[in-house]
């Protein structure tokens, strides 16, 4: 296959947040999908035209696409076109990335291959991932190359998401991307696939800029987020309201504050900058600072509710929101599900009625303990001693305030001020 040839069968490696959604819009836009995941589950459900997750209208496309015969799943690589690998990155030792996904989806794809297909990293990783996902393909199928143009090329590209969970879908088709390849041939092929799908803007360069780019678009937010989040616990500490104090600084012209929370959760925001930390441990010093004090906020929200709880003799405390953002079922990397953990943890007597509206069970870390329950807002609500906001979902946003009355209100997000 030549760079210059179409791309007409793509597989898609981890059906996760991201990996379904781009497997949905490459179906939607006429090509082949077929979707791989470790996950039996997962699956299953794709096969059937549903969807393991809440993400707004994802489950109209993928019920469009599986319908079509554009879209399928499967737990075994295939051969394709194209490949993309959207899989974890977690964390390991002294917060390093975990490389172990995106070489098991390597090892995965590296049998499959026949020559001239493109193999895209879409997975958030630190400068050099991109390589490693090459040489670990190469290592095994020597007999190809990552130089371009010839009969064995294969080529080699990262092009990470930069999507807000709630609005996947449309920020898919309609945000710019950056694409970096080993080779410019690698990246411009990558640019013609992306392109069948996405009406954003397509910014070619390298593979180790590209990686550093989506790294750095959320050290940025992390940075800004700790300044606010700062800026609470000083606030605190003086008795200023924090949001009134906010407000007025904002009506300066060149200032432009962000909002203070229980802490910075995702798997963005609170992960990424750490991989520009590791992999510079001596000059990163601002964009670690900005983490740990990120990662110290919610401490003081667990302080704050511990010393009102501990007035009472069998306190309730109502728990408002366990996903990182508002409105939508994601708990990873969440201040707000750790926040509710270390509270059952921590609490000597009484309950924490956890109130999420957009899941159905409690996550493992939460069930089965007799001092938790999932509960509706206004049970929660009604018998709570202290109410502890941690998520701006809009049922929360709706609730009567006189409800609140002879409460311990505890509002980490500013909505009831």
């Amino acid at each position: 296959m030549s760079p210059n040839a179409p791309l007409n069968t793509v597989c898609v490696v981890g059906l996760g947040y991201i990996g379904l959604p781009t497997a949905a819009v490459l179906a939607q836009a006429g090509k082949r999908v077929i979707g791989v995941d470790v996950k039996q589950s997962n699956v299953d459900a794709i096969n059937a035209g549903t969807v393991p997750f809440v993400e707004e209208g994802l489950e109209t496309v993928v019920a469009g696409a599986v319908a079509q015969g554009r879209l399928s799943a499967q737990t075994d690589t295939p051969e394709a076109d194209a490949y993309i690998v959207s899989v974890p990155t977690p964390f390991k030792g002294d917060h390093d990335a975990d490389l172990s996904y995106i070489e098991a989806a390597a090892r995965g794809i590296a049998p499959q291959l026949h020559g001239g297909e493109l193999v895209v990293l879409e997975s958030t990783s630190p400068p050099g991932a991109t390589e490693f996902m090459a040489d670990v393909i190469l290592g095994i199928r020597p007999e190809f190359t990552k130089e371009p143009n010839l009969p064995n090329s294969l080529y080699f590209t990262h092009a990470p998401e930069r999507v807000l969970p709630g609005r996947i879908m449309i920020e898919m088709v309609e945000n710019d991307r950056i694409i970096g390849g080993l080779t410019v041939e690698a990246s411009e092929m990558n640019r013609d696939l992306y392109a069948s799908f996405c009406s954003g803007e397509l910014l070619l360069t390298d593979a180790r800029t590209a990686e550093m780019a989506k790294l750095t678009e959320n050290a940025f937010r992390d940075v800004n987020i700790a300044f606010a989040n700062e800026l609470s616990m000083i606030a605190d500490r003086q008795g200023i309201d924090v949001w009134e104090l906010i407000e007025l600084a904002n009506h300066h012209p060149r200032v432009n504050i962000l909002q203070p929370g229980p802490g910075v959760g995702g798997h963005c925001i609170a992960v990424d900058p750490w991989f520009i930390v590791s992999a510079e441990r001596e000059t990163a010093k601002l964009i670690a600072t900005a983490r740990n004090v990120n990662d110290s906020k919610p401490e003081l929200v667990i302080s704050k509710v511990l010393e009102r709880a501990n007035r009472l003799k069998d306190p309730v405390v109502a728990a408002l929101g366990i996903a990182f953002k508002a409105n939508i079922d994601d708990l990873r990397e969440s201040p707000s599900k750790d926040i509710t953990i270390q509270l059952a943890d921590r609490l000597d007597h009484g309950t924490v009625l956890v109130v999420e509206p957009n899941i159905d069970e409690l996550p493992k870390e939460l069930s089965g303990r007799d001092n938790v329950e999932l509960s509706n807002l206004d049970d929660a609500v009604s018998r709570a001693d202290i109410v502890l906001l941690m998520v701006d979902h809009d049922p929360f946003k709706q609730l009567d305030r006189e409800t609140l009355q002879e409460k311990v209100v505890v509002d980490t997000k500013g909505l009831w001020r």
